[in-house]
């Protein structure tokens, strides 16, 4: 661990702790913050891509979003201590984990990459910035329908072409320019809460 005052914590997609997830931590780490990437699955081998409805399952039935933010938050407790920010950035499943978190006064920002499930607790307002990335087009709902949904004080949302996982290099929907725009934003973000 770096010796920084921000702490990043990352939540990996429904396929646990894979090499995109790996590839992102270090990413951020390179900036200097010191990154926590819980394996929230409890698995040594994350899922393949090409096993993403068994995965989803295990996910839903075996971990859920209530035990994956309880998990999150005994993270956030046990750190606060020793950082002066802590920022959670998720993706898929885990951008709706961090989401969940948005009402805790311990936490300075959110970020969630693709957070389809986020739909199902629009209701929340956050009490941080919370900065939400989102793809064109998504299998399951209407993205412009959620988005109208999601105007509401300390949120910020953007919109990139693609599809989701477009900012996965391992994913047939990675797109290379939306990632990183994705990702210049999630620096500028970081880089705002920590001065």
């Amino acid at each position: 661990m770096k010796n920084s005052d921000t702490l990043v914590i990352v939540i990996h997609e429904i396929y646990g702790v894979n090499k995109h997830i790996q590839s992102f931590c270090e990413l951020l780490s390179k900036q200097n913050f010191n990154v926590i990437c819980p394996n929230l699955l409890g698995r040594e081998t994350p899922f393949d891509y090409s096993q993403e409805g068994t995965a989803y399952q295990y996910f839903m039935e075996s971990i859920g979003f209530t035990n994956a933010v309880n998990k999150v938050k005994q993270i956030v407790s046990s750190a606060k201590e020793k950082y002066q920010r802590i920022l959670i950035i998720g993706f898929s499943v885990g951008a709706t984990v961090a989401w969940l978190c948005c009402e805790d006064e311990r936490v300075n920002g959110i970020i969630g990459y693709y957070g389809s499930r986020i739909r199902n607790y629009a209701e929340l307002t956050p009490i941080c910035p919370t900065l939400l990335f989102f793809p064109e087009e998504e299998k399951s709902f209407h993205v412009d329908e959620l988005i109208s949904t999601l105007d509401k004080k300390n949120i910020v949302v953007h919109k990139f072409n693609g599809k989701h996982g477009f900012s996965d290099p391992y994913s047939l929907n990675y797109n290379p320019i939306s990632a990183q725009r994705a990702y210049s934003g999630v620096l500028s973000f970081i880089s705002e809460r920590a001065n």
